[in-house]
Protein backbone atom coordinates (compact mmCIF):
# COMPACT_ATOMS: atom_id res chain seq x y z
CA UNK A 1 0.00 0.00 0.00
CA UNK A 2 1.25 3.60 -0.66
CA UNK A 3 -0.37 5.59 1.78
CA UNK A 4 -3.85 5.36 3.13
CA UNK A 5 -6.40 6.70 0.73
CA UNK A 6 -10.16 7.41 2.29
CA UNK A 7 -12.53 5.24 0.79
CA UNK A 8 -16.07 6.60 -0.15
CA UNK A 9 -18.42 5.13 2.04
CA UNK A 10 -20.64 3.61 -1.03
CA UNK A 11 -17.72 1.83 -2.08
CA UNK A 12 -17.50 -0.53 0.98
CA UNK A 13 -20.98 -1.39 1.34
CA UNK A 14 -22.29 -4.83 0.96
CA UNK A 15 -22.64 -5.37 -2.55
CA UNK A 16 -22.18 -8.19 -5.61
CA UNK A 17 -18.43 -8.01 -7.61
CA UNK A 18 -20.39 -6.80 -10.98
CA UNK A 19 -22.27 -4.03 -9.04
CA UNK A 20 -19.24 -3.07 -7.27
CA UNK A 21 -17.69 -2.87 -10.64
CA UNK A 22 -20.51 -1.30 -12.14
CA UNK A 23 -19.93 1.64 -9.12
CA UNK A 24 -16.31 2.46 -9.36
CA UNK A 25 -16.77 2.43 -13.44
CA UNK A 26 -19.38 4.91 -13.70
CA UNK A 27 -17.06 7.83 -14.54
CA UNK A 28 -15.45 5.96 -17.40
CA UNK A 29 -17.90 6.29 -20.54
CA UNK A 30 -18.11 3.21 -22.68
CA UNK A 31 -16.13 0.85 -20.17
CA UNK A 32 -16.72 -2.31 -21.36
CA UNK A 33 -16.43 -4.81 -18.07
CA UNK A 34 -14.80 -8.41 -18.46
CA UNK A 35 -17.27 -11.58 -18.24
CA UNK A 36 -15.40 -13.75 -15.33
CA UNK A 37 -17.46 -16.67 -13.92
CA UNK A 38 -16.78 -17.24 -10.56
CA UNK A 39 -16.87 -20.64 -8.65
CA UNK A 40 -20.08 -21.62 -7.87
CA UNK A 41 -20.80 -22.59 -4.00
CA UNK A 42 -21.01 -26.25 -3.35
CA UNK A 43 -23.63 -28.34 -4.02
CA UNK A 44 -25.41 -30.98 -1.80
CA UNK A 45 -25.43 -34.18 -3.59
CA UNK A 46 -25.39 -38.01 -2.78
CA UNK A 47 -23.38 -40.49 -2.21
CA UNK A 48 -23.57 -42.23 -5.56
CA UNK A 49 -22.73 -38.84 -7.33
CA UNK A 50 -19.45 -38.22 -5.38
CA UNK A 51 -16.27 -37.54 -7.91
CA UNK A 52 -13.86 -40.07 -6.18
CA UNK A 53 -10.19 -38.57 -6.29
CA UNK A 54 -6.65 -40.80 -6.61
CA UNK A 55 -4.14 -38.47 -4.33
CA UNK A 56 -0.85 -38.52 -6.46
CA UNK A 57 1.98 -37.09 -4.02
CA UNK A 58 0.72 -36.65 -0.21
CA UNK A 59 3.35 -34.01 0.50
CA UNK A 60 2.84 -30.73 2.55
CA UNK A 61 0.03 -29.19 0.09
CA UNK A 62 -1.57 -32.46 -0.55
CA UNK A 63 -2.37 -32.86 3.54
CA UNK A 64 -3.73 -29.64 2.88
CA UNK A 65 -6.12 -29.96 0.23
CA UNK A 66 -6.82 -33.39 1.67
CA UNK A 67 -8.46 -32.03 4.61
CA UNK A 68 -10.48 -29.68 2.77
CA UNK A 69 -11.78 -32.86 0.01
CA UNK A 70 -12.59 -34.17 3.44
CA UNK A 71 -14.98 -31.85 4.23
CA UNK A 72 -16.92 -32.14 1.12
CA UNK A 73 -19.98 -33.69 0.37
CA UNK A 74 -19.05 -34.71 -3.36
CA UNK A 75 -15.88 -35.82 -2.99
CA UNK A 76 -14.06 -39.01 -1.65
CA UNK A 77 -10.54 -40.03 -1.66
CA UNK A 78 -10.01 -43.57 -2.36
CA UNK A 79 -6.68 -43.85 -3.21
CA UNK A 80 -3.44 -41.99 -1.83
CA UNK A 81 0.26 -42.21 -3.53
CA UNK A 82 3.85 -40.96 -2.69
CA UNK A 83 6.99 -42.64 -3.01
CA UNK A 84 7.80 -41.61 1.00
CA UNK A 85 6.35 -43.90 3.44
CA UNK A 86 6.12 -41.46 6.10
CA UNK A 87 4.30 -38.69 3.49
CA UNK A 88 1.72 -41.63 3.42
CA UNK A 89 1.40 -41.86 7.18
CA UNK A 90 0.83 -38.36 7.79
CA UNK A 91 -1.82 -37.95 5.65
CA UNK A 92 -3.87 -41.00 5.97
CA UNK A 93 -6.10 -39.41 8.45
CA UNK A 94 -7.24 -36.82 6.28
CA UNK A 95 -8.90 -39.83 4.12
CA UNK A 96 -9.61 -42.69 5.71
CA UNK A 97 -10.58 -45.69 4.23
CA UNK A 98 -8.20 -44.45 1.23
CA UNK A 99 -5.64 -47.15 -0.45
CA UNK A 100 -2.24 -46.60 -0.31
CA UNK A 101 0.10 -46.88 -3.13
CA UNK A 102 4.05 -46.62 -3.29
CA UNK A 103 3.67 -46.48 -7.15
CA UNK A 104 1.23 -43.53 -8.81
CA UNK A 105 0.47 -46.20 -11.96
CA UNK A 106 -1.33 -48.31 -9.25
CA UNK A 107 -3.81 -45.68 -8.37
CA UNK A 108 -4.40 -44.81 -12.41
CA UNK A 109 -5.47 -47.99 -13.14
CA UNK A 110 -8.33 -48.49 -10.91
CA UNK A 111 -11.33 -47.95 -12.07
CA UNK A 112 -12.90 -46.24 -9.21
CA UNK A 113 -10.81 -43.04 -9.45
CA UNK A 114 -12.30 -40.29 -11.62
CA UNK A 115 -10.20 -37.56 -10.82
CA UNK A 116 -6.08 -37.89 -10.13
CA UNK A 117 -5.23 -35.12 -8.01
CA UNK A 118 -1.26 -33.88 -8.69
CA UNK A 119 0.50 -32.54 -5.89
CA UNK A 120 3.66 -34.05 -6.68
CA UNK A 121 7.28 -31.99 -6.99
CA UNK A 122 6.88 -30.05 -10.38
CA UNK A 123 9.44 -32.84 -12.85
CA UNK A 124 6.30 -35.22 -12.22
CA UNK A 125 3.52 -33.12 -13.04
CA UNK A 126 3.28 -33.64 -16.71
CA UNK A 127 3.70 -37.56 -16.93
CA UNK A 128 1.51 -37.70 -14.21
CA UNK A 129 -1.37 -35.64 -16.15
CA UNK A 130 -0.94 -36.77 -19.46
CA UNK A 131 -1.17 -40.61 -18.23
CA UNK A 132 -3.77 -39.65 -15.92
CA UNK A 133 -5.74 -38.14 -18.92
CA UNK A 134 -4.98 -41.32 -21.00
CA UNK A 135 -6.68 -43.58 -18.53
CA UNK A 136 -9.97 -41.56 -18.87
CA UNK A 137 -9.24 -39.25 -15.08
CA UNK A 138 -10.33 -35.94 -14.81
CA UNK A 139 -7.11 -34.17 -13.26
CA UNK A 140 -6.00 -31.57 -10.88
CA UNK A 141 -2.47 -30.46 -11.46
CA UNK A 142 -0.56 -27.83 -8.78
CA UNK A 143 1.37 -24.79 -10.47
CA UNK A 144 3.77 -24.51 -12.18
CA UNK A 145 2.27 -27.54 -15.16
CA UNK A 146 6.19 -28.25 -16.28
CA UNK A 147 9.55 -27.80 -16.00
CA UNK A 148 9.52 -27.25 -19.50
CA UNK A 149 7.67 -25.51 -21.98
CA UNK A 150 6.28 -28.28 -24.63
CA UNK A 151 5.63 -30.59 -21.61
CA UNK A 152 2.91 -28.11 -20.77
CA UNK A 153 1.55 -28.28 -24.29
CA UNK A 154 1.50 -32.56 -24.16
CA UNK A 155 -0.37 -32.28 -21.38
CA UNK A 156 -3.08 -29.68 -22.97
CA UNK A 157 -3.45 -31.83 -25.87
CA UNK A 158 -3.60 -34.64 -23.66
CA UNK A 159 -6.85 -32.98 -21.62
CA UNK A 160 -8.01 -32.28 -24.80
CA UNK A 161 -7.72 -35.37 -27.25
CA UNK A 162 -9.08 -37.38 -24.13
CA UNK A 163 -12.28 -34.94 -23.32
CA UNK A 164 -10.50 -34.38 -19.29
CA UNK A 165 -11.20 -31.87 -17.33
CA UNK A 166 -7.87 -29.86 -16.43
CA UNK A 167 -7.46 -27.69 -13.75
CA UNK A 168 -4.43 -26.11 -12.47
CA UNK A 169 -3.36 -24.76 -8.65
CA UNK A 170 -3.53 -21.15 -9.92
CA UNK A 171 -6.13 -20.68 -7.06
CA UNK A 172 -5.65 -16.58 -7.14
CA UNK A 173 -8.62 -17.33 -9.96
CA UNK A 174 -11.31 -18.36 -7.53
CA UNK A 175 -10.40 -15.43 -4.88
CA UNK A 176 -13.07 -12.81 -5.06
CA UNK A 177 -11.07 -10.14 -5.22
CA UNK A 178 -8.75 -10.97 -7.81
CA UNK A 179 -11.78 -11.57 -10.30
CA UNK A 180 -13.01 -8.34 -9.46
CA UNK A 181 -9.54 -6.72 -10.20
CA UNK A 182 -9.82 -8.19 -13.52
CA UNK A 183 -12.92 -6.57 -14.33
CA UNK A 184 -11.42 -3.15 -12.73
CA UNK A 185 -8.45 -3.40 -15.12
CA UNK A 186 -10.18 -4.73 -18.06
CA UNK A 187 -12.91 -2.40 -17.46
CA UNK A 188 -10.85 0.49 -18.70
CA UNK A 189 -10.97 3.06 -15.12
CA UNK A 190 -7.17 2.78 -14.61
CA UNK A 191 -6.70 4.19 -18.23
CA UNK A 192 -4.15 3.25 -20.77
CA UNK A 193 -1.57 0.10 -18.28
CA UNK A 194 1.69 0.57 -19.48
CA UNK A 195 3.62 -1.07 -16.98
CA UNK A 196 2.85 -3.85 -14.98
CA UNK A 197 5.27 -4.64 -11.93
CA UNK A 198 5.45 -8.11 -9.79
CA UNK A 199 7.58 -8.98 -6.74
CA UNK A 200 8.79 -11.64 -4.17
CA UNK A 201 10.94 -10.18 -1.46
CA UNK A 202 12.53 -12.01 1.83
CA UNK A 203 15.58 -12.36 3.44
CA UNK A 204 17.43 -16.10 3.73
CA UNK A 205 21.05 -14.78 3.77
CA UNK A 206 23.67 -16.31 4.52
CA UNK A 207 22.92 -19.63 4.58
CA UNK A 208 19.70 -20.35 3.11
CA UNK A 209 18.76 -23.72 2.79
CA UNK A 210 22.07 -24.98 3.47
CA UNK A 211 24.20 -27.02 2.04
CA UNK A 212 24.54 -30.57 3.29
CA UNK A 213 26.36 -33.61 1.78
CA UNK A 214 24.54 -36.31 -0.31
CA UNK A 215 23.78 -39.09 1.56
CA UNK A 216 21.80 -42.54 1.56
CA UNK A 217 17.69 -42.11 0.92
CA UNK A 218 16.56 -42.55 4.28
CA UNK A 219 14.31 -45.74 5.61
CA UNK A 220 10.60 -45.75 3.36
CA UNK A 221 11.71 -43.29 0.29
CA UNK A 222 12.30 -45.03 -3.69
CA UNK A 223 14.50 -42.36 -4.67
CA UNK A 224 14.91 -43.96 -7.89
CA UNK A 225 11.12 -43.33 -8.67
CA UNK A 226 11.10 -40.06 -6.86
CA UNK A 227 13.86 -38.93 -9.03
CA UNK A 228 11.91 -40.86 -11.89
CA UNK A 229 12.19 -39.10 -15.63
CA UNK A 230 14.83 -36.92 -13.95
CA UNK A 231 18.56 -36.82 -14.13
CA UNK A 232 19.68 -39.80 -12.27
CA UNK A 233 22.01 -38.19 -8.83
CA UNK A 234 22.98 -39.21 -5.14
CA UNK A 235 20.65 -38.66 -2.59
CA UNK A 236 20.83 -35.13 -0.95
CA UNK A 237 18.32 -33.68 1.48
CA UNK A 238 18.13 -30.19 -0.40
CA UNK A 239 17.17 -31.57 -3.63
CA UNK A 240 14.29 -34.31 -1.68
CA UNK A 241 13.28 -31.33 0.13
CA UNK A 242 10.76 -33.08 2.58
CA UNK A 243 11.81 -32.28 6.52
CA UNK A 244 9.56 -33.67 9.13
CA UNK A 245 9.83 -33.61 12.93
CA UNK A 246 9.01 -36.57 15.21
CA UNK A 247 5.36 -35.52 15.24
CA UNK A 248 5.30 -36.11 11.62
CA UNK A 249 5.41 -31.89 10.67
CA UNK A 250 6.18 -30.51 7.80
CA UNK A 251 9.25 -28.07 9.05
CA UNK A 252 9.71 -26.04 5.69
CA UNK A 253 8.05 -25.89 1.62
CA UNK A 254 10.05 -28.78 0.15
CA UNK A 255 13.22 -27.34 -1.47
CA UNK A 256 13.32 -29.32 -4.74
CA UNK A 257 12.28 -25.94 -5.97
CA UNK A 258 15.75 -24.69 -6.19
CA UNK A 259 17.05 -27.40 -8.49
CA UNK A 260 16.72 -26.79 -12.09
CA UNK A 261 15.96 -30.85 -12.74
CA UNK A 262 12.91 -30.38 -10.81
CA UNK A 263 11.66 -26.51 -10.47
CA UNK A 264 12.64 -23.34 -11.63
CA UNK A 265 13.01 -21.64 -8.34
CA UNK A 266 10.57 -18.74 -7.31
CA UNK A 267 10.59 -17.35 -10.62
CA UNK A 268 7.58 -21.00 -11.29
CA UNK A 269 7.07 -20.87 -7.68
CA UNK A 270 5.80 -17.88 -7.00
CA UNK A 271 6.09 -15.48 -10.17
CA UNK A 272 3.55 -18.10 -11.96
CA UNK A 273 0.66 -16.89 -9.70
CA UNK A 274 1.55 -12.80 -10.19
CA UNK A 275 2.16 -13.68 -14.47
CA UNK A 276 -1.49 -15.71 -14.10
CA UNK A 277 -3.06 -12.36 -13.04
CA UNK A 278 -1.28 -10.34 -14.99
CA UNK A 279 -2.24 -12.40 -18.38
CA UNK A 280 -5.48 -12.77 -17.32
CA UNK A 281 -6.45 -9.20 -16.46
CA UNK A 282 -4.60 -7.62 -19.76
CA UNK A 283 -5.92 -10.63 -21.84
CA UNK A 284 -2.93 -12.06 -23.56
CA UNK A 285 -1.62 -15.38 -23.10
CA UNK A 286 2.26 -15.03 -24.29
CA UNK A 287 4.66 -12.08 -24.02
CA UNK A 288 6.69 -10.79 -27.52
CA UNK A 289 9.40 -10.65 -25.79
CA UNK A 290 11.47 -11.71 -22.45
CA UNK A 291 14.96 -10.89 -20.98
CA UNK A 292 16.44 -11.31 -17.63
CA UNK A 293 19.09 -10.39 -15.54
CA UNK A 294 20.92 -11.43 -11.80
CA UNK A 295 22.41 -14.43 -10.03
CA UNK A 296 22.64 -16.67 -6.86
CA UNK A 297 25.24 -13.74 -5.61
CA UNK A 298 25.26 -14.28 -1.82
CA UNK A 299 23.19 -17.36 -0.53
CA UNK A 300 25.68 -20.04 0.51
CA UNK A 301 23.83 -22.97 0.15
CA UNK A 302 23.51 -26.09 -2.70
CA UNK A 303 20.37 -24.53 -4.72
CA UNK A 304 20.60 -24.18 -8.79
CA UNK A 305 18.49 -21.48 -8.78
CA UNK A 306 19.31 -17.35 -8.47
CA UNK A 307 18.80 -15.43 -5.20
CA UNK A 308 18.65 -12.27 -7.01
CA UNK A 309 16.19 -12.16 -10.44
CA UNK A 310 14.63 -9.39 -12.72
CA UNK A 311 12.62 -10.36 -15.52
CA UNK A 312 11.52 -7.92 -18.13
CA UNK A 313 8.60 -9.16 -20.69
CA UNK A 314 7.35 -6.98 -23.59
CA UNK A 315 3.82 -7.55 -24.67
CA UNK A 316 1.48 -5.33 -27.36
CA UNK A 317 1.31 -2.41 -25.49
CA UNK A 318 2.81 -2.71 -22.33
CA UNK A 319 5.75 -4.07 -20.12
CA UNK A 320 5.55 -6.51 -17.39
CA UNK A 321 8.58 -6.28 -14.55
CA UNK A 322 9.25 -9.85 -11.81
CA UNK A 323 11.43 -9.33 -9.35
CA UNK A 324 12.67 -11.61 -7.09
CA UNK A 325 15.44 -10.89 -3.94
CA UNK A 326 15.98 -13.48 -1.21
CA UNK A 327 18.90 -11.66 0.73
CA UNK A 328 16.84 -8.52 1.61
CA UNK A 329 12.95 -8.67 2.54
CA UNK A 330 12.61 -4.29 2.30
CA UNK A 331 9.07 -4.13 0.92
CA UNK A 332 7.44 -2.01 -1.81
CA UNK A 333 4.98 0.24 -0.30
CA UNK A 334 5.07 -2.00 2.79
CA UNK A 335 4.07 -5.23 0.63
CA UNK A 336 6.46 -8.18 0.47
CA UNK A 337 5.08 -9.56 -2.60
CA UNK A 338 2.09 -8.01 -4.78
CA UNK A 339 1.46 -7.07 -8.14
CA UNK A 340 1.17 -2.87 -9.66
CA UNK A 341 -0.82 -2.18 -12.32
CA UNK A 342 0.64 1.55 -13.66
CA UNK A 343 -2.06 2.71 -16.09
CA UNK A 344 -2.48 6.50 -16.97
CA UNK A 345 -5.14 7.48 -14.65
CA UNK A 346 -4.73 5.38 -11.50
CA UNK A 347 -2.38 2.23 -10.04
CA UNK A 348 -3.97 -0.44 -9.20
CA UNK A 349 -2.05 -3.14 -6.29
CA UNK A 350 -3.49 -6.46 -5.09
CA UNK A 351 -2.33 -9.54 -2.92
CA UNK A 352 -4.33 -12.17 -1.48
CA UNK A 353 -5.30 -9.89 1.35
CA UNK A 354 -6.29 -6.62 -0.44
CA UNK A 355 -6.39 -3.90 -3.38
CA UNK A 356 -6.37 -0.53 -3.82
CA UNK A 357 -6.55 1.43 -6.51
CA UNK A 358 -4.23 4.95 -6.36
CA UNK A 359 -5.63 7.70 -8.63
CA UNK A 360 -2.75 9.79 -10.72
CA UNK A 361 -3.27 13.68 -10.03
CA UNK A 362 -5.28 15.51 -11.71
CA UNK A 363 -7.41 11.88 -12.05
CA UNK A 364 -11.72 11.60 -11.77
CA UNK A 365 -10.97 8.07 -10.23
CA UNK A 366 -11.73 7.95 -6.84
CA UNK A 367 -9.21 6.06 -4.33
CA UNK A 368 -10.14 2.64 -2.90
CA UNK A 369 -9.04 0.36 -0.51
CA UNK A 370 -10.39 -2.97 -0.43
CA UNK A 371 -10.05 -6.39 1.63
CA UNK A 372 -10.22 -9.75 0.34
CA UNK A 373 -14.10 -11.36 1.37
CA UNK A 374 -13.78 -14.21 -0.06
CA UNK A 375 -13.11 -17.34 -2.43
CA UNK A 376 -9.70 -19.49 -2.74
CA UNK A 377 -8.88 -23.13 -2.28
CA UNK A 378 -12.11 -24.12 -1.74
CA UNK A 379 -14.37 -22.36 -3.79
CA UNK A 380 -11.06 -23.54 -6.72
CA UNK A 381 -12.29 -27.39 -6.07
CA UNK A 382 -15.82 -26.09 -6.29
CA UNK A 383 -15.24 -24.82 -10.10
CA UNK A 384 -13.02 -27.57 -11.31
CA UNK A 385 -16.26 -30.25 -9.62
CA UNK A 386 -19.07 -27.96 -11.26
CA UNK A 387 -16.73 -28.22 -14.91
CA UNK A 388 -16.51 -32.35 -14.32
CA UNK A 389 -19.98 -32.18 -14.42
CA UNK A 390 -21.69 -29.72 -16.33
CA UNK A 391 -18.61 -30.86 -19.42
CA UNK A 392 -16.79 -27.67 -19.46
CA UNK A 393 -13.26 -26.28 -18.86
CA UNK A 394 -12.70 -24.86 -15.77
CA UNK A 395 -11.40 -20.95 -15.05
CA UNK A 396 -7.91 -22.47 -14.51
CA UNK A 397 -8.22 -24.46 -17.50
CA UNK A 398 -5.00 -26.30 -18.41
CA UNK A 399 -4.67 -24.10 -21.49
CA UNK A 400 -4.35 -20.88 -19.11
CA UNK A 401 -2.23 -22.59 -16.88
CA UNK A 402 0.56 -23.63 -19.10
CA UNK A 403 0.40 -20.23 -20.65
CA UNK A 404 1.10 -18.77 -17.46
CA UNK A 405 3.54 -21.51 -16.52
CA UNK A 406 5.23 -20.61 -19.86
CA UNK A 407 6.02 -17.15 -19.43
CA UNK A 408 7.69 -17.83 -16.28
CA UNK A 409 9.76 -20.73 -17.36
CA UNK A 410 10.61 -18.26 -20.39
CA UNK A 411 11.83 -15.87 -17.59
CA UNK A 412 14.21 -18.79 -16.62
CA UNK A 413 15.22 -19.91 -19.67
CA UNK A 414 16.39 -15.93 -20.59
CA UNK A 415 18.34 -15.99 -17.03
CA UNK A 416 20.07 -19.55 -17.71
CA UNK A 417 21.06 -18.66 -21.22
CA UNK A 418 22.35 -15.16 -20.69
CA UNK A 419 19.88 -14.03 -23.46
CA UNK A 420 16.80 -12.06 -24.56
CA UNK A 421 14.72 -13.35 -27.29
CA UNK A 422 12.09 -12.53 -29.09
CA UNK A 423 8.87 -15.19 -28.79
CA UNK A 424 5.99 -16.47 -30.80
CA UNK A 425 2.96 -17.41 -28.55
CA UNK A 426 1.16 -19.14 -31.48
CA UNK A 427 4.27 -21.13 -32.27
CA UNK A 428 5.90 -21.40 -29.10
CA UNK A 429 9.05 -21.18 -30.49
CA UNK A 430 11.91 -18.42 -29.80
CA UNK A 431 13.98 -16.70 -32.18
CA UNK A 432 17.29 -18.16 -30.11
CA UNK A 433 18.80 -21.46 -30.98
CA UNK A 434 19.75 -22.13 -27.32
CA UNK A 435 16.04 -21.34 -25.82
CA UNK A 436 14.42 -23.38 -28.23
CA UNK A 437 16.87 -26.29 -27.19
CA UNK A 438 15.61 -26.26 -23.95
CA UNK A 439 12.43 -25.96 -24.19
CA UNK A 440 11.82 -29.80 -24.13
CA UNK A 441 13.42 -31.45 -21.64
CA UNK A 442 15.32 -35.38 -21.80
CA UNK A 443 13.64 -37.40 -19.90
CA UNK A 444 15.22 -40.51 -18.28
CA UNK A 445 14.61 -43.72 -19.38
CA UNK A 446 12.14 -45.97 -18.95
CA UNK A 447 10.05 -42.75 -18.77
CA UNK A 448 8.44 -41.11 -21.81
CA UNK A 449 5.94 -38.31 -22.69
CA UNK A 450 5.48 -39.44 -25.78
Amino acid sequence: MQGSQSTPSELIMPQTRRSFVKTVTAATAGASLASVSAASYARIVGANERIRVGVLGCGRLARGHTRGLRNRDDAQVVALSDVYQPNLDAIQGNAPGADAYRDFRQVLERDDVDLAFIASPDHWHPLMAVMAADAGKHVYVEKPTSVAVHEGRKMVEAARRNDRRMQVGTQQRSQFHFQEVVDLVQSGILGEVSMVRCWNYSNNYPNGMGSPADASPPDGLDWDLWLGPAPEVPFNINRFGVVLNDEGQYQRWASFRHFWDYAGGMMTDWGVHHLDIVQWAMGVDAPTHVGAVGGKFYLQDNRDTPDTLLTTYQYPGFVCLYENRLCNALPLGEQRYGLQFHGTQATLFVNRQFYEIMPERGSDVQPVRKEAWGGGVAEHFTDLFDAIRDGRNPLSDIEAGHRSSSTAILGTLAYRTGTSFGWDGAAEQSDNDAVNAMLMREYRQPWSLG
